[in-house]
């Protein structure tokens, strides 16, 4: 692969590379490492990266996917930082419960975790998703309905209103 190859994989790429990282650690600085060491892993020699296997797009999320595991399975629970900009009252309300879904979302069983991101944050189809994470594409409907189950029930007080059930 030459440097403008390289450089255009990047730039198509590193930006839902760090979403994924950043929602399934909940740190800037561990998404930042995480993205970085992933397309490092491209560089080396011994890559197992195969274009016949595989479409780029697909390894480069497993490689961040495995990454993340690594970092979270290291520390505690992922703790999503927050905002510190002051902002008007809508705004921080919005910022609030985006927090608050964030939280809930880190909190997850982490197949659940993965297959929501992936699906609803990246849009990434469900046999990408099951490629990714090495399972069936059952599964990944399993776990999809699953995760947003344990949301639901989880967020259930923030919503208002007759729409509310208990």
């Amino acid at each position: 692969m030459n440097r403008d190859e390289y450089l255009q994989l990047f730039d198509e790429h590193h930006l839902p590379l760090y979403r994924f990282a950043y929602r399934m650690t909940g740190s800037v600085a561990d998404a930042e490492d995480i993205v970085q060491e992933c397309f490092l892993e491209l560089l080396r020699p011994g890559c197992s990266y195969d274009a016949k296997r595989t479409p780029i797009r697909t390894y480069l999320f497993g490689v961040v996917r495995n990454q993340s595991l690594k970092r979270v399975g290291q520390g505690a629970l992922p703790v999503v930082e927050s905002a510190t900009a002051h902002t008007p009252e809508c705004d921080v309300l919005r910022t609030e419960l985006e927090r608050t879904v964030a939280l809930a979302v880190t909190q997850l069983p982490e197949g659940q975790k993965e297959a929501l991101i992936l699906a609803h944050y990246e849009q990434m189809p469900l046999a990408e998703i099951a490629r990714v994470m090495e399972i069936e594409v059952t599964a990944v409907k399993s776990r999809l309905q699953r995760a947003r189950a344990h949301l639901k029930e989880t967020l259930a007080a923030y919503v208002a209103g007759p729409e509310r059930k208990r």
